[in-house]
């Protein structure tokens, strides 16, 4: 699948021409398309389809470090997401990527606004996309269709979580239309067209891949959507249903969810390849810390009362997410390509600024303990048979020896600390934190403890780019506290 991904984001690539900075949520057709006839054959809508995964791929720090110009996809998100909880903070206090965990970002945030337009750009191709939907095969029309509104939605749902209600655009907008770029929508009819993308892409598509949009993919990602909503909880359950005793399981050994890519447990997963300059990531080098790997090194530096929780509720999974190197705390759940900083001759691997681990952003586990939140609902604790099963399988396989756990009910402050030592430095607590309604609980006192100046508005959103504002000639208004 990788070898078949890259070739086909190389003819994507000449779809997409590199746009001026002013034109960068919704660049015009005429600048961005060669020729309006450019899409003239399926192969040329699957060129386009496969180039909006390229999107969420994002540009390696490493290859271009001039992060003002390109693209990062998803490799910021640690930052946004993390950083921005209880488990981990930057190693310094120095420049613009510490001041997430010390709840200090502001408008002019370089990663924040390479992120926020990182999604949009994910949602202009996908609508671009769209637009020359009728150019190909009746056969595949419908599922074409379904991915890229899967991708859609999936960069739409990280956006309104994130940055609260953002500008709602669904096709490619002409010179005269670039009001609706920067008009803020209220977050519900985000919410609604999320959930209507997802549908369709959930009614639509197969499980044929993992590194693709899948009928798996998108019902995990709409209970996560119906999770975070808080107002349909029987739907969310019956979509974990739908893909509980499928054909996803957990990996017994925790060590490959990570380093056997695309194995059963992974649902939906972006990848890189390892050693390319074009295809790989430099997050997992950031990671590191005691040896350094990256350019700046230090980022995701672990926690000491995440490290308490991994001591009592961790098992296997402790060793496997993070390791100390020189008396350094560091993430272990990405070693650049699986090397460690005892690899010879070169620490963390020949290509540790080109790594090519695999970003998952949807696995079995996850639906399994959104199984448990789902039967749980409003309740602050459930004792139901289905959900102690779906409980029982994360638990079982993090504590073997014991295996089977005896667990006769679930708190939701136990669900949501199991979630915490199961899914760390996978950029899920933030999101976790807001579902369970304890963000501002949590994070006050985490902040009291390191000394941080907390703010619960600048914890809850995090700004719209001053940028966007600047060139929105101010029709585009900020969030609160900022």
């Amino acid at each position: 699948m990788k070898n078949i991904k890259f070739l086909i984001v190389a003819l994507a690539g000449s779809i997409f021409i590199s746009c001026d900075t002013e034109e960068f949520l919704n660049p015009l057709p005429d600048t961005v398309v060669v020729v309006d006839t450019f899409f003239e054959t399926d192969a040329d809508v699957l060129a386009g389809v496969i180039g909006v995964y390229d999107a969420l791929q994002g540009v390696n720090e490493n290859t271009e470090t001039n992060i003002g110009d390109f693209n990062r996809g998803v490799q910021f998100e640690h930052l946004l997401t993390e950083h921005r909880t209880d488990n981990t903070r930057n190693a310094t206090l120095e420049g613009s990527k510490s001041d997430f965990h010390r709840y200090v970002v502001t408008a002019n945030n370089v990663e924040s606004e390479d992120y926020y337009q990182s999604m949009y750009e994910v949602i202009f191709r996908v609508n671009n996309v769209l637009n020359f939907m009728d150019v190909a095969d009746d056969s595949n029309r419908a599922k074409y269709t379904a991915e890229v509104k899967f991708l859609r939605a999936y960069a739409y749902f990280n956006l309104v979580r994130l940055f609260g209600d953002v500008p709602l655009v669904t096709t490619v907008l002409g010179p005269e239309e670039d009001q609706a770029l920067f008009t803020r929508i209220d977050s519900d009819l985000i919410y609604e067209q999320i959930i209507e993308d997802l549908l369709e892409a959930a009614n639509t598509l197969d499980n044929t891949y993992k590194s693709r949009a899948s009928q798996a993919a998108a019902q995990a990602l709409l209970a996560k959507v119906y999770l975070t909503q808080g107002t349909n909880y029987v739907a969310a359950q019956q979509l974990c249903e739908s893909i509980i005793g499928g054909q996803y399981s957990l990996q017994s050994n925790y060590y490959d969810v990570f380093y056997n890519e695309l194995n059963n447990e992974i649902i939906f997963a972006i990848q890189y390849l390892s050693g390319d300059a074009n295809e790989s990531q430099s997050f997992s080098s950031e990671f590191t810390s005691g040896v350094r790997a990256g350019r700046e090194d230090g980022q995701n530096i672990v926690n000491d009362n995440l490290i308490a929780d991994f001591n009592m509720y961790g098992g296997i999974r402790t060793d496997i997410s993070y390791t100390t190197v020189l008396g350094s705390n560091e993430v272990a759940k990405f070693l650049p390509d699986g090397f460690d900083a005892n690899a010879s001759p070169t620490p963390y691997g020949p290509n540790a600024r080109n790594a090519g681990n695999d970003y998952i952003a949807i696995r079995y586990a996850d639906v399994l303990l959104m199984h448990v939140e789902a039967i749980m609902g409003q309740s602050s604790e459930t004792s139901n048979s289905n959900a102690l099963n779906s409980f029982k399988e994360v638990r079982d396989r993090a504590f073997p020896d014991t295996a089977p756990n005896i667990v006769t009910s679930v708190t939701k402050e136990e669900l949501l600390r199991e979630r915490r030592v199961e899914f760390a430095f996978e950029n899920q607590r933030y999101f976790d934190l807001v579902r369970f309604g304890v963000l501002d609980a949590v994070l006050s006192a985490h902040s009291d403890e390191m000394g941080y100046v907390y703010d619960p508005r600048k914890a809850l959103l995090l700004p719209i780019p001053a940028r966007e504002i600047n060139l929105s000639g101010g029709l585009l208004t900020q969030n609160p506290g900022y």
